[in-house]
């Protein structure tokens, strides 16, 4: 039996092929695959929680693809690696390296220069990674932890709330998200600014 998922507003459907890299053979149900996944990104935070990052070092696409591999390595044989396939949104799959190390150049020069807000300045990164959309499956979970990395590492400030729900599953909380994403996407961060704090 293979591996059968719904997906909500957002999400990216993986290709059968990206399904058969999934490590746990056992699991069957969205409700199963998630649970594994938290459990791997619990491992990943602790990971985090224990170092500290220079911006140096978070900007580069070794520390955004390792992360991603910390995330989601112990479920899916594709983590850390860029996606092969075109998806329902994001960047053709040729361009991610050019338009990550774009983004990471850009990103130390706003903090180098002061061009935007500790918060903009994540929030910009969160937006951005996530558009280009690296991997697979995992980024939006990934971009928040990033801008988590950001604003704690290279500002000292206290993380994101991100709505302090649950914005894998459906609700009221993710379709804000969803919402404040959209907008972000037509230039306008506000709603995003607002909602990674409330």
């Amino acid at each position: 039996m293979g591996l059968d998922l719904q997906y909500i507003d957002g999400q990216t459907p993986l290709d059968e092929d990206e399904k058969e890299g999934l490590l746990i053979p056992t699991i069957a149900t969205r409700a199963e695959l998630d649970e594994f996944e938290q459990q791997n990104i619990e491992e990943a935070l602790q990971w985090v929680l224990a170092r500290s990052f220079k911006a140096e070092t978070i900007f580069t696409e070794k520390f955004i693809r390792n992360l991603h591999r910390r995330m989601y390595g112990s479920v899916w044989g594709w983590a850390g690696k860029f996606r092969t396939t075109n998806k329902n949104l994001g960047i053709d799959k040729w361009q991610i390296p050019v338009a990550l190390k774009n983004l990471c150049d850009d990103t130390l020069f706003w903090k180098n220069e002061g061009i935007y807000s500790p918060d903009e300045i994540a929030i910009r990164f969160k937006h951005r990674i996530v558009s280009i959309h690296c991997f697979p499956n995992g980024n939006g979970r990934h971009s928040r932890l990033m801008a988590d990395i950001i604003i704690d590492n290279v500002y000292a400030l206290p993380l994101f709330s991100w709505g302090t729900g649950d914005l894998v599953q459906k609700s009221d909380t993710r379709a804000d998200y969803i919402k404040a994403i959209k907008l972000a996407d037509n230039e306008n961060l506000d709603q995003l600014l607002q909602f990674a704090r409330s």
